[in-house]
């Protein structure tokens, strides 16, 4: 199977963006024999192993700009995801004709088994995660992958064989298909994101949903019932949909979520029912992404046996509401991944003790008026760190004592100071964080870090 009529072998290549999926993607088309020539606006001493192993392969690099003669030589021009697909030179290719893709799109166009599809603003990690669990544990070769760990052009370019893809997509992935087409597609939530990226929400909103688009009669969409850009996706889905909520919630074949079990009643009428005795993760939105993921997990053929074990076993993940330290009776939680304010909410509606909250980074363009009631409430002192910390302070500070730090040492500093007996020190963001880090992973780390080295 190839992405055009004919082979790509002697195809000039454009990737734009040398990150993860970049460089994985500059790879792929090299193998297949294509001219490929990476554009990043970075500067070459940021990605010193990424620039040996393609100059390696003969793949062209460039850096601190994107030149208007490598992409009006490209025969196909392909993003990866942190590349907004409008900036000038891509919109200049698309006007010429140029086909322009993301990787995903590209990966999708080689591959024969199956994918299963999860996007949403919150949650989707640990869903996609829980789901390939539940699906090995049935027994079902699967392979996890996509906007998490392994690029999906990955898994063309290693060979590999499975019986279904469970791949994580983004609103900015999405923004790049045209053909991709998930078997199932489970969309989690839509709340405010990357509005420092889209020009207002509908935008984003209209983002998520072309999961669906190229869906048929035969597929799935698994949507969340008490959200509604969810619900108005529903209304638009061409195969079988399934929805997950509390029994107040909806009434539809899905899932009925309980504070201790989830009902799973399939189209077909035979219902399981899942314990959640030994689910480890705090919080109204986990058994929200418990119910998504078994009910995904099911279509695909996993067996009710698979999906308990997963659950009983699954840990949740790093950065994500993760416990750190209790230090004189105050638990620390890192919370890096909360890059949103709706994930800041989920976060403090977990806890019934005082928090002291740390936030801060890069705004994203959403606002904080959705956590006045939350702060208000549940918040001993906020700290507030980053790029946007003036703007946080001007939203929320009136509301609890407020402070400013100048790094996550001091931020750290002064929420242990802050903190009594019984409370939780929170790391929950609501911002990116590239104004100080690579990556959440990187702010979390430092976060526990300095956490561990409080005395």
């Amino acid at each position: 199977m190839n992405l055009f009529d004919h082979p790509i072998a002697n195809r000039c290549i454009t990737v734009v963006g040398l990150g993860k999926s970049g460089a994985a993607v500059a790879r792929f088309c090299r193998r297949q024999g294509a001219r490929v020539t990476v554009t990043d606006m970075g500067a070459r001493a940021q990605f010193p192993e990424e620039v040996r192993a393609l100059e390696a392969l003969d793949v062209v690099l460039e850096f601190g700009g994107h030149r208007a003669a490598t992409f009006e030589q490209a025969d196909l021009v392909v993003l990866s995801p942190g590349v907004p697909h409008t900036i000038a030179p891509v919109a200049a290719a698309r006007d010429r004709g140029t086909p322009v893709i993301g990787e995903i799109e590209l990966a999708a166009r080689y591959i024969e088994a199956p994918i299963l599809a999860v996007t949403g603003t919150n949650g989707k990690t640990t869903t996609t995660e829980l789901i390939g669990a539940m699906l090995a544990d049935s027994g079902i070769s699967v392979f996890v992958g996509g906007n998490i760990g392994t690029p999906l052009i990955d898994y063309v370019t290693d060979g590999l064989m499975h019986d279904w893809l469970v791949v994580e997509v983004s609103s900015f992935q999405l923004d790049t298909i045209d053909g991709f087409r998930p078997r199932i597609g489970v969309l989690l939530n839509v709340s405010a994101d990357h509005l420092d990226r889209y020009p207002d929400f509908a935008a984003y909103a209209e983002s998520k949903l072309q999961l669906f688009a190229n869906q048929r009669a035969g597929d799935t969409a698994i949507l969340n019932a008490a959200d509604p850009y969810c619900r108005k996706a529903a209304r638009r889905v061409p195969g079988q949909v399934l929805m997950f909520g509390t029994a107040t919630d909806q009434t539809r074949p899905g899932a009925r979520i309980a504070d201790d079990h989830i009902v799973f009643q399939p189209a077909d009428g035979v219902s399981h029912r899942v314990n959640l005795q030994r689910w480890s993760l705090a919080g109204r939105h986990n058994r929200e992404n418990a119910a998504a993921a078994g009910l995904a997990a099911l279509s695909a053929g996993a067996t009710p046996e698979g999906l308990q074990t997963a659950i009983d076993a699954f840990r949740g993940l790093a950065h994500r509401l993760s416990p750190v330290r209790t230090l004189r009776g105050v638990r620390y939680f890192d919370d890096s991944k909360a890059t949103n304010v709706d994930a800041v909410c989920r976060a403090l509606e977990g806890f019934d003790t005082p928090v002291v909250l740390i936030m801060g980074g890069r705004d994203k363009g959403g606002g904080y008026r959705a956590l006045e009631a939350l702060v208000a409430a549940n918040v001993r002192a906020l700290i507030v760190l980053g790029e946007a910390a003036d703007v946080i302070r001007a939203a929320l500070g009136h509301l609890v004592p407020t402070h400013q730090a100048a790094d996550m040492a001091g931020a750290v500093r002064l929420a242990a100071d802050q903190a009594r007996t019984g409370d939780v020190v929170l790391l929950s963001p609501a911002c990116a964080s590239f104004d100080m880090y690579t990556s959440y992973h990187q702010r979390g780390e430092d976060f526990c870090r300095h956490v561990h080295a409080l005395t």
